[in-house]
């Protein structure tokens, strides 16, 4: 039975009955078992706000203060995580909730000038092979530690990826838009090593599209086989890519 890593980014938050629809699509889906990383960008900036923070990015990634980090793991690991977790249990899932750390992950610090930024370093024992097992539905936060504990705030994307080559699972990146656009704004349903570097170069793909479509193609290069960028605004594509359909873009080495 295959296992499949599904990234959901914090807008599916913010959108009402998103998480229980995606949550009934992967409740009707009995040939396969799934895991969800997800995010929490626009919760992280609201919590800031309101406590006097500033937010700053670099070149996708959330500059994240150790002052910060507290407000940054509540949003992600405590409100979003639970948030997710209150979803699936109304859409009939046995839902459980985890870090990076718990999920096999050991992270690292990415660049001093970027704070508590992680990236993923390491693997180590996992209990996610035995929760699958045991038909638990788990949910990952993109919160990460080191060897010494430190708390690390990591690209959601870059630890869905990371998770995926640990399982060895299919991976599919659950995004605002429905595929990959070029320059005139239409969907491309399939990306190349040379195509993507050429699409970034020429200012087509940028900012968080540019993290999420690099993050795509390690991922591809690392687990050998095509990933998914597709729509988390229609679940039922989902549905499709189980079945072997081709829906947004596939990102191939």
């Amino acid at each position: 039975m295959k296992t499949w890593v599904i990234k959901i980014g914090g807008a599916v938050l913010n959108t009402a009955d998103a998480a229980k629809a995606l949550f009934a699509v992967l409740a009707s889906q009995q040939q396969a078992r799934f895991v969800i990383v997800h995010g929490g960008g626009a919760l992280i900036d609201c919590w800031l706000k309101d406590a006097g923070f500033a937010t700053a990015k670099h070149q996708g990634l959330r500059i994240s203060p150790k002052e910060q980090m507290p407000y940054i793991v509540g949003a992600l690991a405590g409100c979003a995580n639970k948030q997710l977790i209150s979803q699936a249990i109304v859409a009939g899932h046995k839902p459980v909730g985890t870090s990076l750390y718990e999920a096999g992950v050991i992270v690292s610090q990415k660049l001093k000038a970027l704070g508590q930024v992680g990236q993923c370093t390491d693997n180590s024992d996992s209990i996610l092979p035995t929760l699958i097992a045991q038909q638990w539905l788990p949910l990952v936060s993109s919160i990460g530690f080191d060897e010494k504990g430190q708390w690390y705030n990591v690209n959601a994307d870059e630890a869905a990826a990371a998770i995926a080559k640990k399982l060895d699972a299919e991976l599919i990146f659950m995004t605002d838009v429905e595929a990959v656009l070029d320059a005139n704004k239409q969907p491309l349903h399939q990306l190349n090593t040379q195509q993507i570097i050429t699409l970034i170069e020429d200012g087509v793909i940028l900012g968080g599209m540019e993290v999420k479509v690099k993050t795509s193609l390690l991922a591809a290069q690392h687990l050998r086989r095509g990933v998914y960028i597709s729509s988390w605004q229609k679940p039922e594509n989902l549905i499709a890519l189980l079945a072997g359909e081709h829906v947004g873009t596939k990102i191939t080495p």
